[in-house]
């Protein structure tokens, strides 16, 4: 087994290996821009660790691993064009930096892409591999749409929330670490926890990156803070503030929800005291770690080695700790 930092190192190299600019290259360049922007590398590194966890050489889930990766960077160019974000990673967006026609090819280009990569895989691999990820890639369609939806939305549910994140974004964290189970033949049902695992972390994850977008550090954190509350996206703070204040502060935090200042600075400042008052803030990191948690107990039923398994809790705990 490797560590965390060697795994994204050998990603990485194959990702510039395997990923070049070609003609025409306003088609190409912007995949290639977005592929080096960095970021976590988070789906690709849990695939390849969970090809190793499971006995197998983890260099034969490299092109598994890089589908994942360009799948999601493809879901983030198109996401970014729909919240008609300016930044990603801290640099400009692609549909910022060329332009949302340019943006909505290349990121079609990048699904072919990712689905190219399984053509590298035969038999039960290939046909378990590209059913999984047809599967992950239209529920992640499907929690996008949630998202859109909720924005016009005045009674989402909290249930209805987690819902919609387990689609959007909890579902490709499980297909990523069962990706690399499958690339290593392991049992069915092994590959059935591994995903339970990594969809709960999955879970985990976006809360916490809730939680960032509200009260992160701009210079860590690589996007806009306060994009949610901008964007009057209806997440878990937003719920659970307007769930607990009392009626006044209540109906002042769906008024700030309903407008879109020019200058949205004291807006953000209001509601992120808002969210501070009403326990939001703390009620969301009790989530956080209600769903690390339930990750962490389903690697108790894992049949592969403890020290192996130590690898995914360190992994986990991490996350919860993660700045960026």
């Amino acid at each position: 087994m490797l560590r965390i930092d060697q795994y994204t190192d050998v990603f990485v190299d194959y990702l510039n290996e395997r990923i070049k600019s070609r003609e025409p290259k306003n088609l190409y360049d912007p995949i290639l821009y977005i592929l080096q922007l960095g970021g976590k590398r988070l789906r690709p590194v849990l695939t390849l660790m969970a090809t190793d966890i499971f006995e197998s050489d983890y260099k034969k889930a490299l092109d598994a691993a890089l589908a994942v990766e360009v799948f999601h960077n493809f879901s983030l160019v198109h996401d970014d064009i729909m919240d008609d974000a300016p930044l990603r990673r801290g640099k400009e967006t692609v549909h910022e930096k060329w332009d949302i026609n340019t943006g909505i090819l290349s990121g079609d280009a990048m699904l072919i892409n990712a689905y190219q990569l399984f053509e590298n895989y035969e038999g039960d691999t290939f046909r378990n591999l590209a059913k999984l990820f047809s599967k992950t890639a239209i529920e992640v369609c499907e929690g996008q749409q949630y998202d859109v939806d909720f924005e016009t939305r005045d009674d989402v549910t909290l249930p209805e929330y987690l819902k919609m994140i387990e689609y959007k974004t909890a579902v490709l964290v499980g297909a990523a670490l069962k990706m690399g189970a499958i690339v290593a033949a392991a049992s069915k049902t092994n590959c059935d926890l591994i995903y339970e695992f990594g969809r709960d972390l999955g879970i985990a994850f976006q809360l916490q990156d809730d939680y960032l977008d509200a009260f992160g550090d701009p210079e860590t954190f690589g996007k806009q803070v306060g994009g949610d509350i901008i964007e009057n996206k209806k997440t878990f703070l937003y719920l659970t503030a307007l769930k607990r204040l009392d009626p006044a502060h209540s109906i002042q935090l769906s008024h700030l929800y309903s407008i879109s200042p020019q200058d949205p600075n004291g807006k953000i400042e209001t509601v992120k005291q808002l969210f501070l008052d009403s326990g939001a803030a703390e009620a969301i990191k009790e989530e956080i770690e209600i769903y690390t948690n339930k990750a962490l107990k389903v690697l108790n039923d894992l049949d592969v080695k403890e020290e192996n398994k130590q690898l995914l809790r360190e992994f986990a705990q991490a996350l919860m700790r993660r700045k960026v």
